[in-house]
């Protein structure tokens, strides 16, 4: 859905994209890479207004500061 706008599901064109956020104490759509909001990944949500399919993405530059985060964690 992010790249061709269309629905896998119903082939749908109707899409709605909901940008990630950051809120106080790391509340609304993210993940946590460290302590901090500051290091906060935002995760965008691609919305089919036809059917309710939905699908979370995040930017390519983010992956790499989650993998990486992540990686500690292990």
């Amino acid at each position: 859905m992010k790249n061709a706008r269309i629905c896998p599901k119903c082939n749908s064109s109707d899409i709605v994209i909901i940008d990630g956020n950051v809120g106080a104490y790391g509340t609304g759509n993210n993940i946590m890479t460290g302590m901090t909001i500051m290091s906060a990944v935002k995760v965008n949500r691609y919305l089919c207004c036809s059917c309710g399919y939905s699908e979370e993405w995040i930017n390519k530059e983010d992956i790499e500061k989650v993998k990486n985060s992540k990686k500690a964690h292990r």
